[in-house]
């Protein structure tokens, strides 16, 4: 005990007799992170991790002068962004972080798809890793509306709009989201409680769960490293894997800061729910291929919707990319399987090129 205190310091001796510092530690220098070409790729989740972090901190802050109402809400922004010292550099910080968490989130996502990390006993992680992701979409959706301004209300009625079209339960979940059947204050106020209480919950405990996963089951080896024998190197995860998720952190708050500084979140007017839509609204980037998607579809396809069409294609295509631990059978066995991944590469292409289009017909116009 003499050696432990000497060498740990008291403080340490203290908490390891209450909650067993020793043991957590000797589990980390234990623990050993594979080192082939593709080991960058591990880097993303402790990023993701990193900017959700920062969101969490600065939303903290932002809710001390937040008012959740139609007529305080836009106010307070302002009020934030022009007399709160620093202000409008905490409300840039947690818009740009969240812009970067979901594009991390998103190559973290197809990393793992063409790695083909979801293979077993990996399948429960890459579920829970697609409804992060889901979750945090949910995090852009409800607080793009939360300032009040023109371009957040009436792109908020187009995205509601397009969850009444859903099939069948459409119609009740336009108006749970609404809180009735136009947005209104009352919808404000929902977005507001799904976004600092509904979603952090589900955030918290679906993170709890991925990452106790990730820790069980270790850094998973791509099947083609593996078979070459790529796998049997390694690198202890304390302290060389740990320092070099430093610094990918620190590269990133480099980023977000310079984005904050140089790039500051605008206002905008405020919203007005009795004048026309102004021109160029759109959706956040992120949901971008889906209303471009949606754009280019007729209205009518084979005597349904087009609209209609494109949803239950969206959520069938979700669904077969949640279904891919249990349809990618070659995986499974440790085979190659180039089906899946031409699959990943087709389904990037087509997000990167209808956000491109997107982007573009809108500048055109």
């Amino acid at each position: 005990m003499a050696t432990v205190e000497k060498r740990h310091g008291r403080l340490w001796t203290w908490l390891d007799r209450r909650v067993g510092l020793a043991e957590l530690e000797k589990l980390a220098r234990k623990k050993e992170i594979p080192v082939h070409r593709h080991t960058v790729w591990y880097y993303l989740g402790g990023m993701t991790l990193f900017l959700f972090m920062i969101q969490v901190s600065t939303g903290i802050l932002l809710l001390f002068y937040y008012r959740p109402s139609a007529e305080e809400a836009f106010e307070s922004i302002q009020f934030l962004m022009a007399e709160v010292e620093f202000g409008w550099l905490i409300r840039s910080i947690h818009s740009w972080a969240a812009n970067l968490m979901i594009f991390t989130l998103f190559a973290h996502l197809f990393s793992v798809l063409l790695l083909k990390a979801y293979a077993p006993p990996r399948e429960i992680t890459w579920f829970s890793g697609m409804g992060l992701m889901g979750l945090a979409m949910g995090f852009g959706f409800t607080g793009y509306l939360l300032p009040w301004n023109e371009l957040a209300y009436f792109a908020t009625k187009v995205g509601t709009e397009i969850t009444v079209a859903v099939p069948v339960i459409g119609g009740f979940l336009g108006r749970l989201l609404r809180g009735g059947d136009e947005v209104t204050g009352a919808t404000l106020t929902r977005f507001y409680g799904i976004h600092v209480a509904v979603l952090p919950a589900l955030t918290t405990g679906l993170l709890g769960l991925h990452l106790f996963l990730v820790q069980r089951h270790g850094m998973s080896v791509p099947p083609g490293v593996a078979g070459r024998g790529g796998s049997r190197r390694s690198m202890p995860f304390l302290p060389n894997f740990l320092l070099r998720d430093l610094v990918g952190w620190l590269s990133v708050l480099a980023i977000l800061a310079a984005l904050a500084a140089y790039l500051p979140a605008e206002l905008g007017r405020k919203a007005d729910p009795f004048l026309p839509a102004p021109a160029g609204i759109k959706p956040e980037w992120y949901f971008m291929f889906m209303f471009q998607t949606l754009k280019y579809l007729p209205a009518y396809v084979l005597g349904v919707e087009g609209e209609i069409v494109g949803i239950v294609g969206f959520g069938l295509g979700g669904l077969f990319l949640a279904l891919i631990p249990f349809l990618d059978r070659r995986t499974a066995r440790g085979e190659a399987s180039r089906l899946f991944t031409w699959i990943g590469v087709a389904v990037i292409l087509y997000m990167v090129v209808l956000t491109y289009l997107g982007y573009t017909a809108s500048a055109t116009k």
